[in-house]
């Protein structure tokens, strides 16, 4: 462990202030006479090749070596003159941080530590006819901090010391050593959580739920080093950097660190939040497919924040920042999240008597929520909270004087450890909390119900080694509680389903999907009405349909129907509605709209309401990606195909963009394609990484306004 002064979170294990280099190697290896009883080191080579691929770290693109901690590196020293005499010379290992620095004598005997940083001598080779060479083994404590070192050589004999520049190494957590504090114990999941370079966001609602591909590239060229800047320029850093750097040692204060840099609000972070609609000076939030653009944009321009973000942004750039930095990680959605401002756990919504949801109240709740989990021990807690931890970096509240969230011990969440550091009752809200709602008219409160399952309704990621979605809901929550007045049937999360509040007195109201949405089509739907009671009724009904950004209250109403009926005793009527394409089409585009759609039947005679509401997503048509080899090969040009049939009744027009997880550059063409026609665009790629990975299309196009997203994963063989 680290001795010294610890600050908050750490310390720093023989670490002391830095001294200036009095020599450098270049300066060391000018022509001299030589001197047979003189030990001269002449070059270095820090086998970044064999050390990487050993480091699991080979294929992380940076201008350094790159190391994971609590493992040995080995060093090759070349020299000449006499043989290497410990006797005579002390071989000292200069390790600097900042303004720290520790020194590592080379030692002949003894292993690799854990705990501490150790130098040993692995072998040495005497060559008649050129340089002779030293290998040693450097070891790092597994619980050394993040960060990019420098590493000098101190050559110490009884008359003279010098000091030669070695090279710099980028030191990240690592997963694979058990003494680290983000061990994971599966090699499945280590591959899944920090090498997997791609995955699936999931959006829409939980009744049509959406597979968005993303492209996390860690690999791409220089992407390590933009996530390595992104620590340097955190406030932290700026305003005590030797403080940060004992920090960095412990995932918590990193996980910290990066939740608050990778929005813009307090810092200069990466990505600027924007849910206006209005995207004209910056980029949809729904176009990027990607992390590395984002990351590159933010670097080469002098750490100015990126136009824009929104929640699944957000979360997908931390989750490449994380995997990079060696934290497993992996993207979770929670399907009607609740963003309970005032921390009461009662979500409050109003409607009016004609159905339309008014915008009253500073609650929320939120289609879908976008966060990562990341996995690390939190001795800081106590027993039992190990594992995942929610961390969101969507400028929601501040946690700390600063807009972060996290880490959350997942389990603390189910167990409602309140207590528990950090904004555990943030998230707690999130996916819990009942939903009251409220029809009101002139002021006056017509009728309440309570919905006490909407809020958490689903919980998921992608699974691993797969892509298909997995349910982690368990994990956050217990199940459902029967006694709700809301009920859900088996099949909604299929987009099939019948939501609707039942009410105490005599009637019984819900809407019913005929199917998932697509854009393009009409939406069906039905309206079903029970008289519970063995006398005829007249009813009034208002049914009304509002455009819904998935993070706030609908906008206008764009639809409505109203009538008056009648309904028998103890009779069930079931009313057919669509709302055509023309009557919903969007006005900017996006990958899913949302539609808030809600019944009020108002008994005539007794002035009774009831209310059922809906909310669910339009999504876009889907691209078919196909590949015409199956076997594909490393640096070998393959051929995809990426199909799109225009089902609209006029032509479309866009751009087709083409993206690659450490495949190649993007690619851009646009294109108009008539009613009813298939476009067939074959792509030409050639894979530069062996593995899985993922090919990736999306279709932006412009009438009508909308995104479309295909993906298709391949495993690249080795040469």
């Amino acid at each position: 462990m680290w001795s010294g002064n610890v600050g908050e979170q750490g310390g720093a294990e023989g670490f002391r202030v830095k001294s200036t280099v009095n020599e450098d190697f270049e300066s060391n290896s000018k022509p001299q006479h030589c001197i047979m009883d003189e030990f001269k080191l002449q070059s270095v080579d820090l086998q970044q090749m064999r050390n990487q691929i050993r480091h699991k770290t080979d294929g992380l693109s940076s201008s350094t070596l790159v190391l994971r901690r609590g493992q040995a590196f080995t060093v090759q020293m070349n020299y000449e003159g006499r043989p290497f005499d410990p006797m005579k010379e002390k071989l000292i290992f200069r390790i600097i941080l900042g303004p720290l620095s520790v020194e590592v004598p080379v030692t002949r005997l003894g292993q690799p530590s854990l705990t501490q940083w150790s130098a040993v001598l692995e072998r040495s080779i005497l060559d008649p006819t050129g340089p002779h060479a030293l290998w040693v083994s450097l070891s790092t404590p597994a619980s050394a901090s993040v960060g990019v070192y420098t590493l000098q050589m101190k050559v110490e004999t009884r008359l003279t010391v010098k000091t030669y520049l070695l090279g710099q190494f980028t030191l990240l957590c690592n997963p694979w050593c058990q003494a680290d504090s983000v061990f994971l114990q599966s090699e499945d999941l280590r591959n899944e959580f920090v090498s997997n370079d791609f995955g699936l966001l999931f959006k829409g609602s939980p009744g049509n739920i959406v597979s968005r591909p993303w492209l996390f590239d860690q690999y791409e060229k220089g992407i390590l080093d933009i996530c390595m800047k992104l620590l340097q320029v955190s406030p932290q850093h700026q305003a005590d950097m030797g403080k940060d750097l004992l920090n960095r040692s412990n995932p918590v204060y990193i996980g910290r660190v990066i939740s608050a840099m990778v929005n813009s609000n307090d810092d200069k972070g990466v990505l600027m939040g924007n849910w206006s609609g209005d995207y004209k000076d910056g980029v949809n939030p729904s176009k990027w497919s990607g992390s590395a653009d984002i990351l590159r944009m933010w670097a080469e321009t002098q750490f100015r924040p990126v136009k824009y973000g929104q929640c699944w942004v957000f979360a997908a750039v931390m989750c490449t920042v994380m995997r990079a930095l060696g934290i497993p990680t992996r993207v979770v959605t929670n399907f009607n999240s609740a963003h309970d401002t005032n921390r009461n756990m009662v979500i409050e919504e109003y409607y009016n008597e004609m159905g339309e949801k008014l915008p009253i109240g500073r609650d929320s709740i939120w289609n879908f929520h976008v966060w990562v989990e990341s996995w690390m021990r939190r001795p800081d807690l106590g027993q039992g909270y190990d594992g995942w931890q929610v961390l969101d970096p969507t400028p929601q509240e501040m946690s700390g004087e600063m807009f972060r969230c996290g880490p959350a011990a997942v389990t603390a969440i189910y167990e409602r450890r309140v207590d528990a550091q950090y904004d555990v009752p943030f998230v707690y809200a999130a996916v819990n909390g009942n939903v009251h709602r409220v029809i009101v008219k002139n002021g006056k409160v017509l009728s309440t119900s309570i919905d006490k399952n909407r809020v958490g309704a689903l919980i998921c990621t992608k699974h691993p080694g797969s892509m298909h979605m997995q349910d982690i809901t368990s994990e956050y929550k217990t199940e459902m509680d029967d006694s709700t007045v809301h009920t859900l049937s088996t099949d909604v999360r299929r987009g099939e389903g019948t939501t609707g509040i039942v009410a105490p007195q005599g009637l019984a109201v819900s809407l019913q999907l005929l199917k998932a949405p697509v854009v393009g089509e009409n939406i069906s739907f039905n309206v079903i009405i029970t008289n519970k009671v063995a006398v005829p009724k007249l009813l009034r009904k208002h049914v009304n349909a509002q455009n819904k950004e998935y993070n706030r209250n609908p906008t206008g109403t764009f639809w409505e129907a109203h009538g008056d009926m009648k309904i028998g005793p103890k009779e069930t009527v079931t009313i057919q509605h669509e709302i055509s394409f023309k009557e919903y089409m969007l006005m900017e585009a996006e990958e899913d709209s949302l539609v808030n759609l809600a019944v009020v039947i108002e008994d005539v005679k007794s002035q009774e309401t009831v209310l059922a509401s809906e909310e669910f997503n339009i999504r876009s048509p889907s691209l078919d990606i196909q590949v015409q080899n199956e076997y594909v090969v490393i640096n070998t040009q393959q051929v995809a195909t990426v199909t799109f049939t225009n089902l609209f009744s006029t032509a479309v027009s866009g751009e087709l963009i083409v993206a690659c997880s450490g495949l190649q550059e993007k690619i851009q063409t646009r294109l108009t394609i008539r009613p009813r026609e298939t476009m067939r665009m074959p792509i030409n790629f050639t894979p530069r990484m062996a593995g899985a990975k993922m090919l990736y299309a999306s279709l932006v196009l412009m009438n009508p306004l909308t995104i479309l997203h295909g993906f298709k994963t391949i495993n690249v063989q080795g040469s």
